[in-house]
This record gives structure tokens, C-alpha cells and sequence, in this order.
């Protein structure tokens, strides 16, 4: 029995239609942007919600790929319309391209563990060996950063010693300018304290005079 294919159409429900349109949405920008990155293609997408609001994707520069498509759709227009034969070429390569983003999809859930049940002993070993390589690139980059890390420390380590030994100096510096300026007052403070030289004394040996008769 022949199954037809099933009719599209609107979607009644509010919220069901919402729900589709955000899922359909950000697949068809996560497309886009596939696309753009395997392909090296110019990519741009312009998507208003039913409300109006406005999604977009542009690999380039936006306004330049509208005015880009706008002088392309002039020429086109201006010229003959393609043959078959192109349109057929244009089918069947968005066909193969379609096929490849579906595989690349596959084996992207496939190296995140997802979707593997149905694979096979050669398909594992492939994902394993995949994923220890991926493993061993991460630990190179960490081991890398690590290092990165260290020196910056290090190069820290060498400028707080530069400054700490400037002030260092400074403070001895600072240090004995204050000695110097504190010398003239011990000089002074030890000369007022010294016996007056020209003062005289005598020596007398005996009971005082008021005892002498």
C-alpha cells in the first residue's frame, strides 16, 4: 500500500504553532550557519515571527549580500532564464549538500554519545579513536595555558622583586638623610651639656673658715 504524502498546512493551535515555529526557526539558523561554515558560502536569513519580530543570519555583511542579490536579480532578469539542465544541476548539488549536513548532524550526536545503539563494533572503535585524539588536543592546549600561566606569574614574581628592592633603596636613602639632618642637634644638645671651661674652681683642704680662730 502507497502511502501519499501528508498535506501541510496551519498549524491552529496557538501555543502548538508557537512551539514549532521557535524549534523550525532555530534549526533553519543553525543551518544557515552550517552551511556558511563548511561551505565557505555567503549565507544570509531574514525571519519575521508572526508577531512581527525580526530573526536574522548573515555570514557577511548584510546589507552588502542584499545589495549583492539585488544586482544578481536585475542581471537574471535582464538576461535568458537559466536552462533545465542548470536547474537540475542546482537540485541535485542542494540535495548532496542537505546529505552532508545530515551526516556531519549524525556523527556530531554520535561523538557526544548520543544516537550509538544501532552502531556498529568498526563505527565505535572509529569514535573512540576520534575522541582520544580529540582528548589528547585538549591536554596539549591545557598543558599549554598551564605554562602561559606560570610565566605570567613568573614575570610578576620578577617585577614585584624590582620594586620591592627600589624601595628598598629608597627607604635607606630616606633613612640616612634623616640621620644627617638629626646630627646638628645631638652636636648642640652635647655641647650645652659640657662643663663650662672658663669657670674656676678651687681645692681646700681643711674645716671651713668660719671654724678658724
Amino acid at each position: 500500500m502507497v502511502r501519499g504524502k501528508t498535506q501541510m498546512k496551519r498549524i491552529e493551535n496557538a501555543t502548538s504553532r508557537q512551539v514549532t515555529f521557535s524549534k523550525r526557526r532555530n534549526g533553519l539558523l543553525k543551518k544557515a550557519f552550517e552551511l556558511s561554515v563548511l561551505c565557505d558560502a555567503e549565507v544570509s536569513l531574514i525571519i519575521f515571527s508572526p508577531k512581527g519580530k525580526l530573526y536574522e543570519f548573515a555570514s557577511a555583511n548584510m546589507q552588502e549580500t542584499i545589495q549583492r542579490y539585488l544586482r544578481h536579480t536585475k542581471d537574471r532578469i535582464s538576461n535568458k532564464p537559466p536552462s533545465e539542465e542548470n536547474m537540475q544541476h542546482l537540485k541535485h548539488e542542494a540535495a548532496n549538500m542537505m546529505r552532508k549536513i545530515e551526516q556531519l548532524e549524525t556523527a556530531k550526536r554520535k561523538l557526544l554519545g548520543e544516537g550509538i545503539g544501532s552502531s556498529s563494533i568498526e563505527e565505535l572503535q572509529q569514535i573512540e579513536q576520534q575522541l582520544e585524539k580529540s582528548v589528547k588536543t585538549i591536554r596539549a592546549r591545557k598543558t599549554q595555558v598551564f605554562k602561559e600561566q606560570i610565566e605570567q606569574l613568573r614575570q610578576k614574581e620578577k617585577a614585584l622583586a624590582a620594586e620591592n628592592e627600589r624601595l628598598s633603596k629608597k627607604w635607606e636613602v630616606e633613612e640616612g638623610q634623616a640621620g644627617l639632618d638629626k646630627q646638628p642637634q645631638i652636636t648642640a644638645r652635647a655641647e650645652e651639656s659640657s662643663p663650662n671651661s672658663d669657670v674656676e674652681t678651687e681645692l681646700f683642704i681643711g674645716l671651713p673658715c668660719s671654724s678658724r680662730k
